[in-house]
């Protein structure tokens, strides 16, 4: 009778490290830090870099789809780049698409009721972003346009304790300029008719 207290104690302990172990390898260290301020590589899709997309999916093995063509839609561009969770349920982290569906009133629409709005990221550029309002899975969004040329940004699963909304706004910084600043002069679609005025 004696010798099972003795004998529990060792494997008890051992049983403890070992699930304080685990627990630390399930959790591992979030990367907090600020996005690049600047594009560097590796890149995903061709213009989106892969170091953005980890830190703000957390996702450190992105399943990746998607291409870009900068040239279709009279030069608009069209195409979207989509990382998905690397393994287990494989949910969708993040998503961009490139637009020649772009619209204005949409954007103007959105900062009347409430989102921030982006800054001129390309000259002649309108946008917005907002984090989720129900905060489920630090959802953010971001929408910028110039001319008939729109990109959004989808962030489906962001990092808990990271400012989601503020790596929208830096990804957006990081691609709309590769993404549209060849769509030509917005000044040229602001002169169309709407479609109210036609």
């Amino acid at each position: 009778m004696m010798r099972k207290p003795f004998l529990l104690t060792p494997v008890l302990g051992c049983f403890l490290l070992f699930v304080s172990a685990c627990q630390g390898d399930d959790t591992g260290a979030k990367d907090l830090s600020p996005l690049p301020v600047s594009a560097s590589p590796p890149y995903v899709c061709d213009y989106v870099p892969l170091e953005a997309v980890k830190l703000m999916t957390g996702v450190q093995d992105p399943l990746v789809r998607g291409s870009f063509d900068l040239a279709a839609s009279d030069g608009a561009g069209v195409g979207s780049c989509t990382a998905y969770q690397g393994s287990g349920d494989r949910l969708r982290a993040l998503q961009i698409t490139l637009t020649p569906a772009g619209n204005e009133k949409e954007v103007r629409n959105k900062l009347e009721g409430g989102a921030s709005p982006l800054p001129e990221i390309v000259d002649g550029s309108i946008g917005y972003y907002f984090k989720s309002a129900d905060g489920e899975n630090e959802a953010a969004y971001a929408m910028l346009v110039r001319g008939k040329a729109g990109v959004i940004i989808q962030l489906g699963l962001g990092v808990e304790g990271r400012d989601s909304a503020a790596d929208v706004l830096g990804l957006m910084k990081l691609i709309a300029p590769k993404l549209v600043a060849g769509t030509g002069s917005p000044s040229v679609s602001a002169a169309s008719p709407s479609p109210e005025n036609s």
